[in-house]
């Protein structure tokens, strides 16, 4: 080994360094060989090892040895020395003496380099300095430069000082209106400084040092672009402390038309305030307010809404001839969503239309009055000369077509198929179909030919973490024997069986999970769903090892989990043909997917099954004649703000039953079990509710503590299962409903919308109890549980699907329960969104054709004033006491 490789191994950077003067480049580049196998070398060191030295010396001299600007950039960036990299300052010594053309160009290649690979500043300022090439402009760049021109604030000047002294001002403040998510580091890097980046820009076009035109066009367009929040607020600041004269504004008054329309609500309401100072001092002229009206009355912010129509009231009070303008303009708002900015500007129209004589534009006007809803159009009818409203138009409840189980397909036939499905498997951790099949093929190709078998998982089984590198067997059993108490992922389960085939796990320790479970020190609500997958699973691993199985017989006919009776009972059947040994885990789990809600069907199979003579076929048939599932007993809980729910004994699933399914159908009590939950995986839960597919209240119920920490703990995606229950079958009953109801208050707009598709789901196949789910919310509402602000928005996004009957169902009930809380003026915290919730019924009620009297209503109607609140009552009054549509 040479001289320097020795010192390069020992992270003698120093001695490295000098090595390398006076070598040719011929003779650096002999020595990348060694580098390269010296570098690979490191990546398998454990950190903190002491070959770890090495680093800094190895990326100075690498980098020294790489003769092409290409080879030299990949090397400095290399990630997989990020963290120990030499100084910026000893990189520019070693690469000093190079040709100013080739250090250019390596600049620039660094400088192209992702912001991720958070190159040093000082080495590419460094690096521009030495070669004298022009400074890049690059993402990377631009940020680096903001995070270190930032950073200098321990010597004591200001970012001001700092900027005005940079040779590259007008090139990096161009490029910096040009980077994106450029605003964080332009925040972080000012926190120190008495002045932000806005400021210190705005008294740099004071001094001269940036062009005022250029700088302020390159701002507003760096508006117009779009991009993050963060971005549009920190270039707004940038804006505003730029301070532009009228004349300025005046310039622009297209950009700020544009920004009015599409930018973010902040940049759009600086737009509109420009817009409407100018429109007020007389220089917007009347067509261009019309034209901003058109887009902004259609925003859906409402600040920026009203402070439109406060605007063109403004207008229309100080200049008469503006009228012919700006009220069509105004017209256009009779269609908005929000009954009160029709209100409003029906209330606009209405004062202002009679300084109009043109018939043309009354006609105009009275036609775009038939978009009111129907209180408002009313009062059209006399002051515009709407149309008069014969009847209410009643719209038809349309929901989307109920979701339709899928059969299995069968199970692959060859080994090689199987086996690149569950490669498939355990890399997406797929759907119930997908387990299953996968779960029975390897039975069944166990069964018939386990070597192909093995052999046609070899590739799946390398890529494992217990596959590769004969890892050792006895550290594999230990960990697949500390599973005990259940699977986290279908990856898991599958791991366990794949691991069994390969011999990796002892008989003694599937033995051992077979006959005693998992440890009852890890209780939580969820173990009994957990245990019951996992003991079929531990006890199908435990047959493929020491008595095969021809096939499952809890495999499910359709993809919720449903197993059809005739398809068990032939089964079993094969079985005794073949005299193979049932496993009690599978056909418990069998017992529980078999259909038993087909009275017919349930009759003509039990026949069947007890024709067959064995014992398996007597308990089916004794099974498929005890009727329908039943539900336990229920009881309420409060918990905090929340409302639980506990279940009794359900006696049919404790005997005969293996010890790891028997606890479906103990009790569940909210106070007396430990809630330390280790299930974090919620892709599990689809699996769970297919275990018991015409039960799903025992599901649901030992779901609903984590769904309610969608809404009152605001825990993401806590609601994702809310679909796959509403789309399994039996009962959809107290439990359910809950779940439902913590879904549509949930923090998160993605665990909201899928509480609205359970909620349609439910719907569309007539499960719905509109009424129970009512009057669960108006509880959770009182209770604090449910913003009612929130809930407002989910059942505003299920009618807008068709579904107004359904919600107006679900709403009647909530605002009987809310309405009776509302104590003379005061108006308590728990209905701060209780005006939103009248809008959607009110709404509903309008589509609907819904009639009757709804308690409390008249004395809220009857409030004076015309807050929201007031205003939607009185507009849900009106809608339940119209006349129908013949």
């Amino acid at each position: 080994m040479s001289e320097l490789m020795d010192a390069v191994r020992a992270g003698r950077t120093a001695e490295a360094v000098g090595l390398l003067d006076g070598l040719t480049d011929a003779e650096r580049r002999s020595f990348r060989t060694e580098l390269k196998d010296l570098r690979k070398e490191l990546r398998t060191a454990p950190w903190g090892h002491p070959a770890r030295l090495a680093h800094p010396a190895l990326h100075a001299v690498g980098a020294a040895c790489e003769t092409g600007a290409a080879a030299a950039a990949s090397w400095i960036a290399a990630g997989d020395m990020r963290w120990s990299r030499s100084s910026s300052a000893l990189l520019i010594h070693v690469l000093g003496d190079r040709d100013p053309s080739w250090l250019g160009d390596l600049t620039h290649r660094l400088a192209g380099r992702p912001a991720s690979a958070d190159v040093s500043y000082e080495l590419m300022a460094g690096l521009v300095r030495l070669s004298g090439c022009p400074v890049p402009t690059t993402e990377a760049y631009v940020q680096a430069w903001v995070m270190h021109t930032g950073q200098l604030w321990q010597r004591g000047d200001t970012l001001f000082d700092r900027l005005r002294r940079d040779p590259y001002l007008a090139e990096l403040i161009a490029a910096l209106f040009e980077t994106n998510d450029i605003a964080g580091p332009m925040e972080w890097s000012s926190a120190r400084d008495v002045e932000s980046w806005g400021e210190a820009i705005a008294r740099l076009t004071v001094e001269g040092a940036l062009d005022r035109k250029r700088t302020v066009d390159a701002c507003v367009a760096r508006l117009l672009r779009g991009g993050s929040t963060v971005d549009h607020r920190a270039f707004l600041r940038v804006l505003k402390a730029l301070a532009l004269s009228r004349e300025e504004e005046r310039a622009r008054i297209a950009d700020w038309l544009a920004l009015a329309s599409d930018a973010a609500p902040t940049v759009a309401a600086h737009a509109q305030a420009v817009l409407g100072s100018l429109a007020l001092d007389g220089e917007l002229p009347p067509r261009r307010l019309a034209e901003m009206s058109d887009a902004v009355l259609f925003r859906s912010e409402k600040k920026l809404v009203r402070a439109q129509l406060v605007l063109l009231g403004k207008v229309l009070a100080r200049d008469a001839s503006a009228a012919v303008e700006v009220l069509p303009a105004l017209a256009f708002a009779f269609g908005h969503q929000d009954s009160e900015v029709q209100e409003r500007a029906l209330k606009l129209v209405e004062r202002h239309v009679k300084k109009v004589d043109s018939p043309e534009l009354r006609a105009e006007l009275a036609s775009a009055a038939e978009q009111l809803v129907p209180a408002l159009r009313a009062r059209a009818v006399g002051t515009l000369g709407a149309a008069p409203v014969t009847a209410a138009a009643v719209h038809e409840e349309v929901l989307p077509p109920p979701p339709v189980p899928v059969r299995l397909a069968p199970v692959p036939e060859s080994a090689v198929e199987l086996a690149e499905e569950v490669g498939a498997l355990l890399a997406s951790d797929g759907d119930v179909s997908a387990f299953e099949r996968a779960l029975d093929g390897l039975v069944r190709h166990a069964y018939e030919d386990r070597d192909a078998l093995v052999e046609a998982l070899g590739p799946v089984c390398a890529r494992l973490w217990w596959g590769g590198s004969e890892p050792d067997d006895v550290r594999v059993d230990n960990r697949f024997g500390r599973n005990h108490h259940g699977f986290n992922s279908v990856a898991d389960s599958l791991d366990l069986l794949l691991a069994t085939l390969r011999g990796k796990v002892r008989t003694t320790t599937l033995h051992d999970a077979v006959q005693h479970g998992r440890s009852r020190s890890r209780s939580c609500g969820h173990s009994p769903l957990s245990d019951a997958f996992g003991s079929r699973v531990w006890e199908v691993a435990y047959r493929v090892r020491v008595e095969p199985l021809p096939f499952l017989l809890s495999t499910p006919s359709w993809s919720t989990g449903l197993l059809e009776p005739d398809e068990l009972v032939d089964r079993l059947d094969t079985y005794r043909r073949l005299g193979a040994r049932v496993s009690a885990a599978d056909f418990a789990q069998a017992l529980l997917r078999v259909r038993r809600t087909d009275p017919a069907a349930a009759a003509a199979a039990a026949g069947r099954a007890a024709a067959l003579g064995t014992a398996e076929g007597l308990r089916l048939a004794r099974w498929l004649s005890s009727g329908e599932p039943v539900l336990p007993t229920s009881r309420r809980r409060s918990s905090g703000v929340c409302v639980q729910l506990e279940f009794g004994e359900l006696v049919s699933l404790q005997a005969d039953f293996p010890a790891g399914f028997r606890e479906l159908g103990q009790p569940t009590t909210v106070y007396g079990e430990r809630w330390y939950c280790y299930h974090w995986n919620r892709g599990m839960q689809q699996h769970w509710l297919a275990i018991l597919p015409e039960l799903r209240e025992l599901v649901a119920v030992r779901l609903l503590r984590e769904v309610s920490g969608a809404a009152v703990d605001d825990i993401r995606g806590a609601a994702t299962v809310l679909p796959a229950l509403a789309e399994s079958d039996g009962a959809a009953g107290e439990a359910t409903h809950l779940c439902v109801a913590y879904g549509l208050g949930a923090r998160h707009a993605e665990d909201r919308l899928a509480a609205v598709d359970a909620l349609l789901v439910l719907a569309a196949r007539g499960q719905l109890d509109g009424a129970r789910l009512g009057a669960d919310l108006g509880q959770l509402v009182r209770s604090g549980a449910v913003k009612p602000s929130r809930l407002a928005e989910s059942l505003r996004t299920a009618a807008a699907t068709g579904a107004n009957t359904s919600i107006w169902g679900i709403s009647r009930p909530v605002l009987t329960e809310l309405l009776a809380d509302l104590d003379g003026e005061t108006r308590p915290a728990l209905a701060r969104g209780l005006g939103d919730l009248l809008a959607v019924a009110a709404e509903c009620a309008e589509r609907s054709g819904a009639r009757g009297e709804l308690p409390q209503l008249a004395q809220t109607a009857d409030r004076t004033g015309s807050s929201r609140l007031v205003t939607q009552a009185r507009r849900l009054r009106s809608a339940l006491v119209a006349e129908v549509a013949a």
